[in-house]
């Protein structure tokens, strides 16, 4: 029966394509009888006898009949892709901003991966009947039965049983009804049920800036956007808001993606038919918008936008911006760039065309608070309080324990208030303890708006500093920040504001160590510092970390302020305290401010400070004498107990110098260690000798080996690291000159930098060389003060002589009194045939250095001791690139031996 069948609609088939070989206007018609026939088959057996025969199984109508259901995609259809910022040249109409991208082509940015169409959404009712589009009709009533209809290439499709129906070029919505009256009609008793099946595909093309032009297989309901979609997107010279779409030639709409994107109108997306042209012109005009608002981009313009358009396109402005002070650049009519002022809050700023090539800038408004209290340092809650009138230090600092840390200074807290209106600060002190117990009191200050409460720390030293350095960190990422902190540094005139903001001290007098010197990085690092900490009151991270910062931190922005103010006729409200006093360094005159303010602000005196005589110092200056200076002496004591006598006013400029008292020390000591009875540290005072000091540890055991004592001084150690810098800078200027001059061979670069890097990281000893056997012994007079610092170490006996540097074997043998130096060579070898023999040198175990007369030397003076290292230098002429270490090797080898001295401490 099924080959019978097979064979029945064989001949069916070929009848078919021998008609539809030939052109001919009309199409050959497929009985219902066939078309039933064709459906039994499986569908396997549909595709094989289509297949077979070469034709299109759209002729047969039916499910075989039906365009096949396009497969969809398992990957979206586009690979996004990102829309970088326009290149110079890709611009048009407006130069590129750093940093902005033209907007609205990231929503059809990508790459297509398939150009299958999509046909699996609902069918609008406006939907355009075409041939290839498949209809399902269901029956119901006296018998139910379901047809799969194709629209032929007539538009018609074919009801089994009945005439065909035209269709073509109508609405989905008409062709229900269509069906349903013939149905209705033809067909007594039957009710029809009509939907559509599969839709046909047509082919598009999309021409101009597209990013993939060319032609494209799409759905049926295919629109101008899915279009673009398809092709990639546009690239960004295409435009978005004249997008055309073109129909046998003519212009049938017209397609804004801003519509789209900004008012959500998709109402000209049209729906694309077989063979429309989807053109993307090149882009119109531009403006750039940046600044304060929600979208900064650069946009299209259609030529008709106002500037409150444009922002309106933006998104609108932000919270923060200060439209009444936006600018436009704009190109004027001699081609130079000019500036206009907007006002965006106002008429005429709103009202103001935009024109091709404009750049409007939304300006950001004061990071000031307005009608606002900044309370910054030891609390904890440092921000912004509201202010009212009336309220005072006691409401904003209710508590010690609830509002004040573990560290606040109570004594002291300072008010900066800005008393005009270009910005002129002054600074009122109270005493913090009082202000909140007191309440209403006289330090009980009313506060103005606006006004900023410093507390300062106890303690600079107990304060975790840990959170404000991973914010630093973060700031020293910023380039530019850094740039602008160098420009700062170099800008500070003022020799003050320079000593505040500047850490470094001097490192050394006429080439004696005082002390270390800052490194250059340390420098720059305060310079992006001070940078930084001049919006302190402006910066909530900065407030937020401000009960991490150091008192100078703190009033760095204040007396930057006051410095800045002050005028020819008025001089800078600051004052310095020196001496013995916690913290000496400038502060703020503090109005109506005396010496005990100053003194308290400096967070008190120190328990060394002489408290009957002070010395306040005092700059005049006029036309006639000039400059001259006045002193007073100050009872600090007589002050303390309240005599306004000795507790004078103080004046921009003052300097107070608090003494020290007479012979003070405080606890300084020395160590000794090793071979004495009683080692430890001792505290010592000044004329002290050393010998004094081993008296007082109860004198030498009966192991101590005096010749070898090592003793060290601090002073030294920062004198030879001075010494250590000098001769590694003077080898890099000679190194420099023979590599300019270009005289003789000299070592590479690489081994240049090698030798020097070994010679900068030699840790200073600070050795000193001593007799201690002398020192002890009065007659001599070889004895000496100590130093706080200063260490002194008495070995036990040792029996040993160390050979060191070029010899077949480095290492130390017992020591015999029968051997030479000689001997001690040729029991460690000999010296290698790169040794220098004529320069060999013993370092004694007391520290010092001997030069034998003669290699084979023995006896007297010049014998060997316990504990002493016989060093055997290295011929430096053996290898021409190894000159540098003639220069190098001795501090080397010196360093070392020193250090090994001190292995055992």
């Amino acid at each position: 029966m099924k080959r019978s069948l097979i064979n029945t609609l064989k001949t069916s088939l070929f009848c078919l394509v021998m008609a539809a070989s030939a052109f001919q206007a009309a199409a050959v018609s497929v009985t219902p009888q066939m078309m039933e026939q064709f459906k039994q088959l499986p569908l396997s057996e549909q595709r094989r006898l289509a297949q077979q025969y070469g034709i299109d199984p759209s002729m047969l109508g039916g499910s075989a009949s039906a365009s096949q259901p396009i497969a969809q995609p398992a990957t979206p259809v586009v690979t996004p892709r990102e829309v970088a910022p326009q290149s110079k040249a890709e611009v048009h109409g407006v130069a590129p901003v750093k940093g902005l991208k033209p907007f609205g082509y990231e929503l059809f940015a990508g790459q297509p991966t398939t150009f299958a169409p999509v046909s699996d959404i609902p069918v609008p009712a406006d939907y355009r009947i075409g041939p290839g589009d498949t209809i399902n009709v269901q029956l119901y009533g006296k018998e139910s039965k379901s047809f799969q209809l194709s629209v032929d290439r007539l538009g018609n499709v074919h009801v089994p049983g009945m005439e065909p129906i035209t269709v073509i070029g109508m609405s989905y919505g008409e062709l229900q009804q269509a069906i349903k009256s013939v149905v209705a009609e033809k067909m007594i008793g039957q009710t029809a049920h009509v939907s559509m099946g599969e839709l046909r595909s047509v082919r598009i093309f999309v021409a101009g800036d597209a990013y993939n032009p060319g032609s494209y297989t799409v759905s049926s309901l295919s629109t101008v956007s899915q279009a673009l979609f398809v092709a990639g997107g546009l690239k960004t010279i295409g435009s978005l808001r004249n997008i055309q779409v073109k129909r046998a030639g003519a212009l049938v709409a017209t397609f804004d993606v801003y519509d789209l994107l900004m008012k959500g109108d998709a109402s000209n997306d049209v729906r694309l038919q077989s063979g429309d042209v989807v053109f993307v012109p090149p882009v119109g005009e531009t403006i750039a918008v940046t600044g304060e608002v929600l979208r900064p981009a650069i946009y299209e313009l259609k030529g008709t936008e106002t500037m409150a358009q444009v922002v309106a396109m933006a998104g609108g402005v932000k919270p923060g911006a200060y439209p009444a002070a936006s600018i436009v650049e704009r190109y004027g009519s001699n081609y130079l760039k000019e500036v206009l002022k907007v006002d965006l809050t106002g008429n005429q700023g709103q009202s103001l065309k935009a024109q091709g090539g404009d750049e409007l800038v939304v300006r950001s408004t004061s990071n000031e608070y307005n009608g606002s209290i900044t309370l910054i340092g030891q609390v904890n809650r440092p921000g912004q309080y509201q202010w009212y009138p009336g309220i005072r230090i006691s409401d904003v600092l209710a508590s010690v324990k609830a509002d004040l840390t573990w560290n606040s200074d109570t004594n002291v807290a300072l008010v900066v208030r800005q008393i005009s209106i270009d910005g002129d600060i002054e600074v009122k002190g109270f005493d913090l303890l009082q202000a909140i117990t007191a309440k209403g009191g006289a330090d009980d200050l009313p506060l103005n708006a606006n006004d900023k409460i410093i507390v300062f720390a106890d303690r600079d030293e107990a304060l975790d500093r840990r959170k404000l350095g991973k914010f630093f960190t973060l700031v020293k990422k910023d380039q530019t920040l850094q740039y602008l902190a160098e420009k700062n540094s170099q800008q500070l005139e003022d020799e003050e504001l320079r000593q505040i903001s500047d850490k470094k001290q001097m490192n050394s007098v006429a080439g004696v160590a005082v002390i270390e010197s800052a490194s250059a990085d340390k420098e720059k690092d305060l310079a992006l510092a001070n940078l930084m900490l001049l919006g302190l009151f402006n910066h909530p991270n900065l407030i937020e970390l401000s009960d991490q910062m150091s008192r100078r931190e703190l009033l760095f922005p204040v007396l930057a302020k006051l410095q800045s103010q002050s005028r020819s006729q008025s001089r800078s409200a600051q004052v310095s305290v020196t001496g013995d006093v916690r913290y000496p360094d400038n502060y703020p005159l503090i109005k109506d401010a005396k010496v005990m303010d100053l003194i308290a602000l400096a967070g008190g005196l120190k328990e060394s400070a002489y408290l009957l005589n002070a010395e306040l110092s005092r700059t005049y200056y006029d036309n006639v004498q000039g400059m001259h200076i006045e002193h007073w002496n100050v009872d600090l004591a007589k002050a303390m107990d309240g005599d306004q006598d000795q507790n004078l006013n103080l004046v921009s400029k003052d300097r107070l110098n608090v003494l020290t008292k007479p012979a003070w020390a405080a606890n300084e000591t020395i160590e000794i260690r090793g071979e004495v009875r009683f080692p430890g540290t001792y505290i010592i005072q000044r004329g002290e000798t050393l010998a004094d000091v081993v008296e007082r540890a109860g004198g030498f055991t009966e192991y101590a080996y005096l010749y070898g004592a090592v003793f060290t001084r601090e002073s030294m150690k920062k004198q030879e690291a001075l010494e250590i810098k000098r001769v590694t800078s003077s080898l890099r200027k000679e190194i420099a000159n023979r590599t300019l001059s270009q005289e003789g061979s000299f070592a590479s670069v690489a081994d240049t930098d090698a030798m020097l890097t070994q010679l900068e990281q030699i840790e200073p000893v600070g050795r000193l060389v001593i007799d201690l056997d002398g020192i002890m012994n009065p007659e001599l007079n070889r004895n000496f003060n100590v130093e706080a610092g200063d260490l002194l170490y008495i070995p036990p006996m040792r029996q040993v002589v160390a050979v060191m540097g070029e010899v077949q074997h480095a290492t130390s043998h017992r020591f015999d009194t029968a051997l030479s130096l000689k001997d001690y060579m040729r029991m460690s070898g000999n010296t290698t045939q790169r040794a220098d023999d004529d320069r060999t040198y013993v370092v004694r175990a007391d520290g010092s250095v001997m030069l034998p007369e003669n290699s084979y030397w023995f006896g007297g003076k010049q014998s060997l001791k316990p504990g002493d290292t016989v060093i055997v230098p290295l011929d430096t002429n053996y290898k021409d690139n190894l000159t540098l270490w003639s220069q190098v090797t001795n501090i080397i080898y010196n360093s070392a031996v020193a250090l090994s001295a001190l292995n055992i401490l």
